[in-house]
């Protein structure tokens, strides 16, 4: 995933008085990813057991930079608010959610899948957002 512009190891969102850390690499991501799938999945009863092999982790919707969402980032969002009532952030959700909707679209998924969203939360982060979102 590319580094925010200014490089720096962590930055500061004056705006909430946070500090956020630069994005793990994606081998660490895929990792937690898998590990909260395998819980997941044992906790709806899913009935098998999911390995490194179950995991997709497309890097190419990670851009432009990190926290910085692209147009189809944004559309995504709006396309996800609108039709599901499910609000994600920009910076982490948004980019899983315009995977999924991309992915879909392209026909990733056999028809007749089942695939299970989970959102991991991040929908107050909008709020740093708020001017991009304005109008909706």
């Amino acid at each position: 995933m590319p580094a925010c512009s200014l490089d720096l190891p962590r930055t500061v969102d004056s705006a909430t008085s946070s500090v956020s850390m630069p994005p793990p690499p994606p081998v660490q991501t895929k990792v937690q990813v898998l590990n909260i799938a395998q819980h997941t999945a044992e906790f709806v009863d899913l009935g098998m057991e999911l390995d490194d092999d179950d995991m997709v982790l497309p890097e190419e919707y990670a851009y432009p930079c990190y926290g910085i969402p692209s147009e189809e980032t944004k559309d995504a969002i709006r396309q996800c608010t609108r039709l599901e009532s499910i609000i994600t952030d920009p910076v982490y959700e948004r980019k899983s959610m315009q995977a999924m909707i991309n992915l879909v679209q392209k026909g990733f998924f056999q028809e007749g899948s089942k695939v299970l969203y989970a959102h991991l939360g991040g929908a107050p982060a909008i709020n740093g957002y708020r001017y991009t979102f304005r109008n909706g």
